[in-house]
């Protein structure tokens, strides 16, 4: 990882490097670029500055398991983006939220979202035209 400080100190002094190979910000892109990750972000924040329970991510989030739900959470947990709290009731009962750090995140996220929305039609018209194409490539390349 590269020794240069950002603008404003932040992060103990260090700044990321995408572009360097050992840099540990490769990593912490695939654990935010998740579909799961920005679901679960996006759900906290409409909850913000309040707490959302496991049961009801897992309901506003269709399709994610509760595996992958669990495991999405314990990442942002530990990234310091996501704060938990254990109610000790049988059985327990969870709750989550974004911290200050997470909603940061939220905002960015939420551009993102905003923009693949936005531009999916026209990016999925571009994939089946290209699929059409590799097609006629390949049965030309059969005959």
């Amino acid at each position: 990882m590269t020794k240069e400080t950002d603008a404003t100190g932040a992060g103990g002094g260090r700044r990321g490097d995408l572009f360097d190979p050992l840099c540990p910000t490769r990593r912490l892109l695939d654990r935010i670029g998740t579909k799961w990750t920005s679901m679960a972000v996006k759900v906290l924040a409409e909850a913000a500055p309040g707490e959302v329970r496991f049961a009801d991510l897992k309901r506003r989030m269709p399709g994610i398991s509760q595996k992958m739900l669990s495991s999405t959470l314990q990442s942002l947990t530990r990234d310091g983006l996501v704060a938990r709290r254990v109610e000790p009731t049988v059985p327990p009962r969870v709750h989550y939220r974004l911290t200050g750090l997470g909603l940061s995140l939220e905002e960015r996220l939420a551009g993102l979202r905003a923009w693949a929305e936005e531009h999916m039609a026209e990016i999925e018209d571009n994939n089946l035209r290209e699929d059409g194409e590799a097609r006629r490539r390949d049965a030309v390349g059969a005959e």
